[in-house]
């Protein structure tokens, strides 16, 4: 009987351990599969640095003859002109030209009549480059009334107003990548700044009055700092002053999720058509293309204008969160429409126009590696858009995340989290053990009845 239960007990704990050596490679396995990708395993584009020959060329030729430019699909810069003899002048300085009917006074004339027009809340409007055309969006809270009152106005600007309806709502995106908390809810950390005494958070601006109190943790024990400075509507951008005045280690990092990170190296306009990426707690790492410049969005709170359009999803939680390419800083999230199932538009507040208002300047790390500066230039809102437009896009040199977030996990919660791959190791750890262990009983218990009964047998 008590032969009977010990390999009962042996059986179970084989099975056991066999079963946790499959529980425990499924585990590694979907840690790794969920492992974000690092920027050399990211999707490349062949996006040209010539997108500054592109702004160039427009600001050569003029308003009066050209309509825009962007990064084209095969990554050489495109560029909008009115005649033949501007064409040849893009193609001359290694540009493609497209020939277009409306040139860029027509269009900001146009989205000038629209800013003009009695305010719809729920509509947007940008220049659309690759079509020269001004496209005006409606979400679902836009009634049928007003939507026509609306087209009646595009109507008689002209036939370059393309009207589109949008699936859900433009609102802002409160809460955030890197969680800060106050009275009035939760937003993002966008990117550092200083003013060369003072650091600050860079945010949105619709996260809270001047005067909030934000904190790093939702008890409200870890107090990051106050609202100093509020624009929005308008502009769409904040400062938050840290408590103890310096924004300390990883400064210059900005978070990606799984403990990682990508080095800030400077700040820059984006080019239409241009490859960017956005980081939020709630749909995490997302990529897409810049889509327009100087976008208009009449929210329920205010209109706010000078945007960056995207086709780069996002949803709430996702707030005041960064966008960026190779390491430079181009925006922080506003609002949009959409969410990261469906798709959706979502628009972003440039970060150098916000830099150039509020006299600060933006925390970054020296391309080559070197340390945390903070005496970087300041840049210009009329920065060339090839600054940003680098070769191959990838969001930028990896960095680990630290800081600038809610408490550190404890070894505990890291351990027990399942996107590591350290559950499954020590489960799979654990199920080698024990079999090795029932391997080591079962042949001492076997040697130990040998002994008996050789010792029996032969007296």
């Amino acid at each position: 009987m008590r032969h009977a239960r010990r390999r009962m007990v042996r059986r179970v704990t084989r099975l056991a351990a066999v079963g946790g050596l499959l529980l425990g490679g499924t585990m590694v396995t979907r840690a790794v599969a969920s492992e974000p990708a690092g920027p050399s395993a990211l999707p490349r584009t062949t996006a040209a640095s010539a997108a500054q020959t592109g702004t160039e060329l427009v600001s050569r030729l003029g308003t009066s003859r050209t309509a825009g430019s962007w990064i084209g699909d095969d990554g050489r810069e495109v560029v909008a002109v009115t005649d033949q003899d501007a064409a040849a002048q893009v193609r001359k300085a290694g540009a493609t030209a497209k020939v277009v009917p409306h040139n860029m006074d027509e269009l900001k004339s146009a989205t000038g009549t629209l800013r003009s027009a009695p305010r719809v809340a729920g509509t947007a409007w940008a220049v659309d480059y690759r079509t020269n055309e001004v496209v005006v969006r409606a979400d679902s809270t836009v009634s049928a009334a007003d939507w026509q009152r609306l087209t009646q106005v595009a109507e008689r600007i002209g036939g370059f107003v393309r009207m589109e309806r949008t699936e859900g709502t433009f609102t802002p995106r409160i809460n955030g990548a890197l969680p800060i908390l106050s009275t009035g809810g939760r937003c993002s950390a966008g990117f550092n700044v200083t003013d060369g005494q003072q650091d600050f958070i860079l945010t949105a601006g619709h996260c809270g009055p001047t005067g909030s109190v934000w904190f790093a943790d939702n008890r409200g024990r870890t107090q990051l700092g106050e609202t100093t400075v509020q624009n929005f509507p308008g502009a769409d951008f904040s400062l938050v002053k840290y408590d103890s005045g310096r924004a300390g280690d990883g400064a210059a990092v900005v978070s990606v999720g799984g403990g990682k990170g990508v080095l800030i190296t400077g700040a820059a306009d984006p080019a239409v058509g241009q490859r960017v990426f956005r980081s939020g707690s709630t749909s995490g790492l997302r990529d897409g293309q810049v889509t327009g410049l100087n976008a208009t969005v009449n929210y329920p709170e205010g209109t706010v204008t000078g945007l960056i359009e995207t086709n780069v999803c996002a949803e709430p939680g996702d707030s005041g969160g960064p966008l960026f390419s190779e390491g430079i800083a181009l925006g922080v999230t506003s609002g949009g429409s959409g969410d990261c199932t469906s798709g959706g538009t979502t628009f972003f507040q440039p970060v150098t126009a916000a830099l150039n208002q509020l006299g600060v300047q933006l925390l970054v790390s020296a391309p080559a590696g070197g340390g945390q500066q903070s005496g970087a230039p300041t840049p210009s809102a009329s920065a060339p858009q090839g600054a940003a437009a680098p070769g191959a896009a990838t969001p930028g040199s990896s960095a680990p995340a630290t800081g600038g977030g809610a408490e550190g996990e404890t070894l505990l919660a890291r351990l027990t989290d399942t996107r590591n791959v350290g559950p499954g190791l020590l489960v799979v750890g654990g199920s080698l053990i024990a079999l090795v262990a029932t391997r080591y009983i079962r042949a001492e218990q076997d040697r130990k009845a040998y002994q008996r009964y050789y010792s029996a047998t032969w007296g």
